[in-house]
């Protein structure tokens, strides 16, 4: 099958999802199928009714894909593979992703599942770190609209580095400050209307382009590449499953 798991991510994965012989309730001996028809989803951006018979009937996969959302399978399962990252340098950044009309109306509103106007129009906004080798490490949604430096702190909490990376969007004092309490190198050009520029490393600037290919490798899922979820979980679970297979390479 196309979509089909090779042995090395699935040797990997298969004793961190529920349904094993010492787990309470029924077992995951069909986890692999479950996988597949996941990939399958995020990969092409299709509806659920539209996932092959071969399977499974797709309403048992997609509840089952909310269940394990709502458990916090995916983000667990990303967590552990970010653990092993390679810290030395971190590349912060953001992209528009444009929400299908089909994204909106959620109860609570689009506010409430990061959802938004901007220049794109109806979009959400992926604002993400990533490590020395292009590995996303944390993700974070917003609504399109909102400015890339609001979820930096959060991005970097508790990440150590020797230099971090961002865009003059994220020229901002109180990252700057944190940053360098770190005794990190600040690798941010300065906007320009700073009436004091500060200096930075034009040359290590050159390297920032690693976040920048890691969205485009996260966008190769065309679940990722449009938005096409109500919830912000559903869609933060697809962007979990497409890091999830950029780490398990």
């Amino acid at each position: 099958m196309q979509y089909a798991l090779s042995d090395s991510p699935w040797d990997w994965s298969k004793d961190k999802l529920p349904g094993k012989e010492s787990d309470p309730g029924r077992s995951g001996g069909d986890n692999r199928r479950f996988i597949e028809a996941i990939l399958w989803v995020g990969r092409n951006g299709a509806r659920w009714r539209a996932i092959p018979n071969q399977y499974g009937h797709w309403n048992s996969i997609y509840r089952r894909f909310r269940r394990w959302s709502r458990q916090g399978l995916w983000q667990m399962i990303f967590n552990t593979l970010a653990a092993k990252a390679d810290t030395e340098w971190l590349m912060l950044d953001s992209t528009i992703v444009r929400a299908h009309q089909h994204a909106a109306g959620a109860k609570g509103g689009p506010q409430n599942e990061a959802l938004g106007r901007s220049r794109g129009g109806f979009s959400t906004k992926l604002q993400a770190v990533c490590d020395a080798l292009g590995h996303a490490l944390r993700l974070i949604l917003t609504g399109g609209q909102a400015a890339d430096c609001k979820p930096a702190l959060a991005l970097l909490d508790g990440l150590k580095a020797d230099a971090v990376w961002a865009d003059k969007g994220y020229d901002a004092n109180y990252l700057i400050d944190a940053v360098s309490g770190r005794n990190a190198l600040v690798v941010i050009p300065p906007k320009a209307n700073r009436k004091i520029q500060r200096p930075y490393d034009t040359e290590l600037y050159q390297e920032r382009n690693l976040v920048e290919r890691l969205f485009n490798k996260l966008k190769h899922f065309r679940r990722v590449a449009t938005r096409y979820d109500k919830t912000a979980l559903s869609f933060m679970s697809f962007l979990n499953m497409a890091a999830i297979s950029l780490w398990l390479k």
